[in-house]
């Protein structure tokens, strides 16, 4: 094992009917001023929020509401959260929702703590140390992005497009009550995105310059192969506990940092991804699997080996008189078969609808570099050059 810290401070409360323990999670971390943040209609319709400010309620909590929350959560509405939460006085943040609820949450806090910051200028772009932050509760509906117990966020800037991630401790919820029963109604594609999300969470954490971690990789790896296998399953069966208890599970520990321990972070696929998504709007999963082949196609070189385990151990593939080029790229094909098979797109015209110009690529790997500021990758570190190659891969 190589060097390493791990922090993961949130209490997990998992099973049915849990979100009824909404209030008295709350109040157990000092909470009496609640600012609950969600979504669309659908955490209302179903009875859910109702649920949840019951539970506030019966404890004896304020509370205030922002809804609105839409997918690749926007900084205006955390503006308009984090007034509001000013306005009210709130001392908690409770997300009800998945990974863009919980972002939007997190970033509320860090503004409601610091009134004197630029929630974008000073703390997004990290100009400013942030030392303090509201505490975040989550009530988790959608198992995908992670964020109940992970230290990111990431928000997109209306005006420029710009979709950054910040990551800090402060940001890791208190508590992230999960009940899978609440993922039942919803759509196929947004399960798809889900699974893609979890996938690429360990993926961008398993293909890394370090190959002595056993055991972090052996978590990795099996992680996965519970994700493919229930992944299915959630898709044929919808309403199947089981399954989606995994996901729901496999996301969170995909995303605390265990399935890392030990080794740098690549997620040049994410980077990659979120200049499609802030640009065009589209699902954050769905730029993952759009990408993910053309980076991996791309940066095999480097260590063939690893990709040759990873189609071994997840996709079961025959490494019998196979060089481990040829392991490699069937590990390759293998995981965007998987991808096609959950209805997720593998390239920039499946997923956008066309290829896309010279121009647009060349607009896309600016952004992608924070105008030349950074390189992107561990596993291999990707510059302006590389990342317009693996653009134009993926661009047909």
């Amino acid at each position: 094992m190589q060097a390493f810290e791990f922090y993961s401070p949130t209490n997990i409360i998992f099973g049915p009917g849990t979100e009824q323990q909404a209030g008295a999670q709350a109040a157990a971390w000092g909470a009496s001023r609640v600012l609950v943040v969600y979504g669309g209609q659908s955490a209302v319709k179903s009875g859910l929020l109702d649920r949840v400010l019951t539970s506030l309620t019966e404890k004896g909590l304020t509370y205030e509401t922002l809804g609105g929350v839409k997918p690749n959560p926007r900084l205006s509405l955390v503006r308009e959260g984090l007034k509001k939460a000013l306005d009210f006085g709130a001392d908690f943040l409770l997300a009800v929702g998945g990974g863009s609820v919980i972002d939007t949450a997190k970033a509320i806090a860090d503004g409601a703590a610091n009134p004197e910051l630029d929630i974008w200028e000073d703390i997004w772009l990290r100009r400013v140390p942030l030392e303090k932050a509201l505490p975040v509760g989550v009530v988790l509906t959608i198992p995908a992005a992670g964020s109940e117990s992970s230290h990111s966020s990431v928000l997109t800037r209306d005006d420029t497009l710009e979709k950054r991630g910040f990551s800090t401790d402060l940001h890791r919820p208190r508590f992230a009550i999960m009940n899978p029963e609440l993922t039942f109604t919803l759509p196929p594609y947004q399960v798809s995105c889900g699974i893609v999300d979890i996938m690429m969470h360990t993926m961008d954490r398993y293909f890394n310059p370090i190959t002595t971690n056993e055991l972090t990789d052996e978590i990795s790896l099996g992680l996965l192969r519970t994700v493919v296998r229930n992944g299915r399953l959630a898709l044929e069966h919808p309403g199947d506990y089981q399954a989606m208890s995994e996901l729901m599970w496999a996301g969170s520990l995909s995303h605390n940092g265990l399935t890392g321990l030990g080794a740098l972070m690549d997620f040049a696929t994410h980077q990659l991804g979120h200049e499609l998504s802030a640009r065009f709007d589209a699902a954050h999963g769905a730029t993952l699997s759009a990408m993910w082949g053309s980076w991996a196609r791309y940066c095999l070189d480097v260590n063939p080996a690893r990709f040759a385990r990873f189609g071994q151990q997840v996709w079961g593939l025959d490494s019998t008189g196979k060089t481990e080029q040829e392991q490699a790229l069937a590990a390759i094909e293998a995981t965007e078969d998987y991808f096609r098979s959950i209805g997720m797109p593998t390239c920039i015209r499946e997923l956008l609808g066309s290829v896309q110009s010279a121009q647009v690529l060349e607009m896309l790997t600016v952004g992608c570099t924070f105008h030349g500021q950074r390189t992107i990758g561990s596993f291999r570190v990707l510059g302006h050059e590389d990342i317009l190659a693996i653009y134009n891969l993926a661009n047909h």
